[in-house]
C-alpha cells in the first residue's frame, strides 16, 4: 500500500468526507446544546434538557459515574472520534501506523456511539409510559442523533478506502 492520504488516493471522495466530518462535527455540537426533550409533569412544572444541561446537572449533583460515562460517550469520544477520522483522510499514513489503528479501533468501538440515543430513548419511553408527564421532543435530538449515525456511516467509509487494495495492472 502507498504511504499517501486517503484524499490524495481518493480526492474527490476526501473531499466529501471532509466536508461530511466538518458537518458531523458542526451537528455534533448543536445537538450536545441544543434543547432534546422538554419534561411537562402535572402540567405546571416544565424541564428543558439538553445533553449539556444534563451533564452540568449530574456534575453538580456530584452522581459521578453518570456524568463520567455521559461526558465521555457524549463528549469525549465523538470529538475523538471525528478529529482522528480527520487525520487519517488527510495525513499520510500507511497500514500497520498508530492512524491505521486508531482506524481500527474506531471501527471496532463504533457500536458504542449510539449509547446516547439509547439512553436518552429509554428516558423518552420511561417517562412517555408515566400517566403524570408528558414529553415534547425537540431538535436538538434529531440533529445528535445524525451527528452519531453520519460518524459511524463515515468511519465504514474510511475504513473500506484505507483498506482498498490497489487495482493490479496486468500485462499481456
Amino acid at each position: 500500500m502507498t504511504n499517501s492520504s486517503l484524499i490524495m488516493r481518493f480526492t474527490a471522495q476526501g473531499i466529501a468526507i471532509n466536508l461530511l466530518l466538518m458537518g458531523s462535527l458542526v451537528a455534533l455540537v448543536i445537538g450536545v446544546t441544543a434543547p432534546l426533550i422538554t419534561l411537562q409533569k402535572l402540567y405546571f412544572i416544565e424541564n428543558t434538557i439538553s445533553l449539556m444541561s444534563t451533564i452540568k446537572t449530574l456534575y453538580a449533583d456530584k452522581e459521578w459515574l453518570l456524568f463520567f460515562v455521559i461526558a465521555i460517550f457524549s463528549l469525549c469520544i465523538p470529538v475523538i472520534k471525528i478529529i482522528s477520522l480527520l487525520l487519517i483522510t488527510n495525513v499520510n499514513y500507511k497500514q500497520g501506523s498508530l492512524l491505521d489503528t486508531s482506524l481500527s479501533l474506531i471501527e471496532t468501538l463504533g457500536k458504542w456511539s449510539m449509547l446516547d440515543v439509547f439512553v436518552v430513548a429509554l428516558l423518552l419511553v420511561s417517562v412517555k409510559l408515566g400517566a403524570l408527564a408528558k414529553v415534547e421532543v425537540h431538535y436538538g435530538l434529531y440533529i445528535f442523533t445524525a451527528s452519531v449515525i453520519m460518524t459511524m456511516i463515515l468511519s465504514f467509509w474510511i475504513y473500506s478506502l484505507a483498506h482498498k487494495k490497489p487495482k493490479q495492472i496486468t500485462t499481456e
